[in-house]
């Protein structure tokens, strides 16, 4: 591989973890694959992570005011649960039978949403028990392979809250499970001097993302920022599907 072809690849991962952070959800589960271009898929969840947490504290800033309190009380705890049993069970489960399963949820959720758009749907209020369900397998399959936004996603927008609110609790919860998921990847990644600088290089990218899904969001109407949300919903399902069925990737 072109070393000037490596650096691009990296860079535009980067750069969709910006974007998500900044509050285009779903965007950034596509920097995994990118990278396993060039590199094995689990070399690049961890080189990711670093980029993930600085993006977080970016978008954290930018969504400092606008987010779900009642959500984030459920999904947090849940979450972090979740990210204990992908530690727990990483060389138990089927990485590839996850993957599947969560591009299926994703793929049969939107499906949902859009056979039923002639007809009126009632905004749901947040649930206890299914954010907790939810939350967890997020947490477990954020920690598994960074796909912790279709289970997010599948509890959130029913709820059709604020452009700004959702992207804000996503933002926030996704801050604090990457966090979670630093000592569990050192123990079974150790970082290195060379690991980690690579990773600052793929910074700037990252935060120019950041700012870009930021501006992005706040200038698409309620209407469009959910259906494009849908979109990549789906369209990273089908990715992942293809990728567990050896497809692709």
């Amino acid at each position: 591989m072109n070393p000037d072809h490596y650096f691009w690849l990296a860079s535009l991962g980067a750069l969709l973890v910006g974007l998500s952070k900044g509050g285009l959800p779903a965007i950034g589960m596509l920097s995994v694959p990118i990278l396993s271009l060039v590199m094995p898929p689990m070399k690049a969840a961890v080189l990711l992570l670093p980029i993930f947490v600085i993006s977080d504290m970016a978008g954290i800033w930018l969504y400092r005011r606008h987010f779900s309190a009642v959500n984030l009380r459920i999904l947090v705890p849940a979450g972090i649960v979740g990210v204990l049993i992908g530690w727990g069970t990483v060389s138990l489960v089927s990485e590839r039978a996850i993957t599947f399963l969560i591009g299926l949820m994703g793929v049969l959720f939107c499906l949902q949403v859009w056979l039923r758009r002639g007809s009126a749907q009632v905004a749901k209020p947040a649930h206890r028990g299914w954010g907790s369900l939810w939350g967890v397998v997020s947490g477990f399959t954020s920690f598994i392979s960074h796909a912790g936004a279709p289970p997010f996603q599948i509890y959130m927008l029913p709820q059709q809250l604020a452009k700004a609110q959702f992207a804000g609790t996503a933002t926030l919860f996704f801050a604090i499970i990457n966090a979670t998921k630093i000592v569990p990847y050192q123990f079974l990644q150790p970082y290195t001097l060379a690991g980690l600088r690579e990773a600052a290089f793929l910074i700037p990218s990252a935060l120019i993302g950041t700012v870009l899904g930021a501006y992005l969001t706040k200038r698409l109407s309620d209407k469009w920022f959910y259906l494009l949300v849908q979109i990549g919903l789906f369209g990273v399902s089908v990715k992942l599907m293809l990728n567990a069925s050896g497809w692709m990737g």
